[in-house]
């Protein structure tokens, strides 16, 4: 046995060239579709990321503006947003709304404690704020319904502004008063979020920065939690019934797309799915396609190789060797060739998919309205790994078993006379 392998070995040292094609062959296959797969899946695991952070069933409405005169009213008037569109919301959709909530914003406001100061948007929410957003309570609570009822003077922070405004002094930021603006508002509980704002806003009862900020009956999107929408031919009708309320409200064409923008997230989610669905089959085809590649390089570096090597094969038969030790010898050859340089490509795609979470790993993009998750977790199952590396294995081991059975069948004299 020791005899094989250190025939195999000079083998191979003797065709550098020739073992490093088959071996860059099998590799760059392996290679090509674990980044292709990698890449494919930072995606898919982003978009899958981004959705688990959200309440699927929620629906955003913005303000915009007409692009379609109506009424005896011209087009390009902005359609604000009011307290009566909220109230329309939740009594005429009452049997597709579970919960409804909206926002009212003012920015560039110096919040301080002592010495220590940030400038950020106080953000004006109800109580499902967090149902619908990634802002997720880290200590203390977040607005609830007394809140607004009573118009309270008091506030949630970013957990990174608690510390610029607490962490000099250690103190406890739950149950402090900071100053907002010239008003004195009592620090309820801080949040995390996953990037959709950073840590620009902090939060107080949607009521209270109304009232104390002027903004009259003025808002600046809806947000609410639906049920019984389950497909986008059942959210397509209810986006359309909507639009017919707020019109109605506002005196707008109900088809005028732009007086109003609906942001449906489950909507969105299946558009995207299918999306996906299209991108994961595209990338398994471009890679079973590379892989092919590598299949075919191998077999014709194979079947050269067993062609270069019929005069050797007549020479050992000459000699006395066996046909089925020949056979041994280069199935052996294959698989050990194969298996090093498979193993090599596998190895360095998967550390391709490494770098690429560590470069590139959590990117977002700003879309406006919120920071989306482009790019996450791009890792590869590894059985798929190594099922390709046998698929490669095995494709090189007859692509060199058929030609060398043909090829020790021959008599050695014939053989001998093989260029």
């Amino acid at each position: 046995m020791l005899d094989l392998w250190q025939e195999i070995y000079g083998t191979i040292k003797r065709n550098k060239l020739r073992t490093f094609l088959t071996g860059f062959a099998v590799a760059w296959g392996i290679f090509m579709l674990i980044v292709l797969l990698g890449a494919g899946n930072g995606l898919i695991h982003a978009f899958e990321k981004s959705s688990s952070e959200r309440a699927l069933n929620s629906i955003r409405i913005f303000p915009g503006w007409t692009k379609k005169s109506y009424d005896g009213l011209k087009e390009g008037r902005r359609i604000q947003l009011e307290n009566k569109d909220l109230v329309s919301t939740e009594e005429t959709f009452s049997e597709n709304v579970v919960s409804a909530g909206a926002t009212v914003e003012q920015s560039d406001v110096n919040i301080s404690f002592g010495q220590e100061y940030v400038s950020m948007s106080l953000l004006g929410v109800f109580p499902n704020y967090t149902e619908v957003e990634t802002v997720k309570t880290a200590t203390g609570r977040f607005i609830n319904h007394i809140d607004l009822q009573e118009r309270r003077k008091v506030i949630v922070l970013h957990k990174k502004t608690a510390e610029i405004l607490f962490g000099k002094t250690h103190t406890e930021p739950i149950g402090q008063f900071v100053n907002a603006g010239g008003v004195a508002y009592q620090v309820i509980g801080t949040y995390n979020d996953q990037g959709d704002r950073g840590a620009n806003e902090a939060y107080i009862p949607f009521s209270t920065l109304q009232t104390i900020y002027d903004k009259g009956i003025q808002l600046n999107n809806i947000i609410f939690t639906t049920k019984g929408l389950n497909s986008i031919a059942q959210n397509d009708t209810f986006e359309v019934n909507y639009r017919k309320v707020i019109g109605a409200n506002h005196r707008f064409d109900p088809k005028d797309d732009s007086a109003i923008w609906i942001w449906n997230r489950l909507s969105n989610y299946m558009q995207t799915q299918k999306a996906m669905g299209i991108l994961r089959t595209a990338i398994w085809v471009i890679g079973i396609f590379t892989l092919l590649s590598g299949i075919v390089g191998v077999s014709n570096i194979m079947l050269i190789t067993v062609k270069e090597r019929t005069r050797e094969f007549g020479i050992r038969k000459a000699l006395g060797a066996k046909p089925i030790s020949i056979l041994r010898l280069v199935i052996i050859e294959s698989v050990v060739i194969t298996t090093l340089f498979g193993y090599i490509g596998m190895v360095v795609g998967i550390a391709a998919t490494e770098w690429m979470n560590v470069a590139f790993g959590n990117q977002t993009m700003d879309a406006g309205v919120f920071q989306q998750t482009m790019f996450s977790d791009p890792t590869v199952d590894m059985g798929v790994a190594i099922q390709a590396t046998l698929t490669l294995i095995i494709a090189g081991t007859l692509a060199g078993f058929f030609p060398a059975k043909k090829a020790v069948s021959i008599r050695p004299i014939e053989a001998l006379r093989a260029e």
